[in-house]
């Protein structure tokens, strides 16, 4: 189970990486003005913004991937803490998304969909 768990917390992982790329780098391109449902003003007046939430993404992302090196080296201790808080932020900030904004259901979803699988198999794993 504990493998099954990785390869979803590292989708997660790869999903935030990208996100962080969007947020931090992209930001004002029309890739992802598009994305994010923005004008090229919002964009501008948002930059600083969303540079510093894109790296919240990645730093989630690091984590995570910590965690799932760490679990599948068999420190299962500190690869599942890891996973936990990479992946439940993740899900956590998918949940905020979604009540917050319900009109971004899907992008909300998508966030948090690899994630939540991924805390779920985990915790299956120790638990059986």
């Amino acid at each position: 189970m504990f493998v099954v768990a990785s390869i979803f917390a590292t989708l997660a992982a790869l999903l935030h990486v990208y996100i962080f790329v969007l947020e931090s780098a992209l930001w004002t391109t029309p890739r992802a003005r598009k994305t994010f449902g923005m004008t090229e003003q919002q964009a501008d007046s948002t930059r600083e913004m969303a540079y510093n939430q894109g790296f919240y993404n990645l730093f989630l992302a690091v984590m995570t991937i910590i965690g799932v090196v760490a679990l599948l080296s068999g420190t299962v201790g500190i690869g599942s803490a890891l996973i936990f808080a990479g992946c439940g932020s993740m899900v956590a900030a998918g949940l905020v998304l979604l009540l917050s904004s319900p009109s971004k259901a899907r992008a909300a979803l998508t966030q948090l969909a690899f994630p939540l699988i991924a805390v779920i198999l985990l915790l299956i794993g120790l638990l059986a």
